[in-house]
């Protein structure tokens, strides 16, 4: 620890708030951009189909994970799996 640290009666150090990083990449963080890539470039009525042994999480993880990123981004998609694939879905909003 800097004598610094120890002077200001302060356990860590401190940084500028501006430089803290923003945001989060989780262990999902790969997987997940790559599948929002692909319903970015998809056309309607397709789906994606991830191989379930391909995934380095259970498919309820990555579930969940694409869950949260397509409701930060306004997207809405489906899913759907089998025992070997994920399948993902653009919804055609009416």
């Amino acid at each position: 620890m800097s004598t610094e640290t120890k002077k200001n009666g302060m356990n860590y150090r401190t940084m500028a708030q501006i430089d803290v990083p923003q945001g989060r990449k989780g262990k999902h963080h790969q997987v997940i951009g790559k599948i929002l890539s692909d319903l970015d470039h998809m056309k309607p009525g397709n789906a994606i189909r991830v191989p379930l042994d391909g995934l380095a999480q259970s498919k309820e993880k990555v579930r969940s994970a694409l869950n949260r990123a397509t409701r930060k981004r306004g997207k809405e998609v489906a899913t759907a799996s089998d025992d070997e694939y994920l399948y993902i879905w653009n919804v055609n909003k009416p």
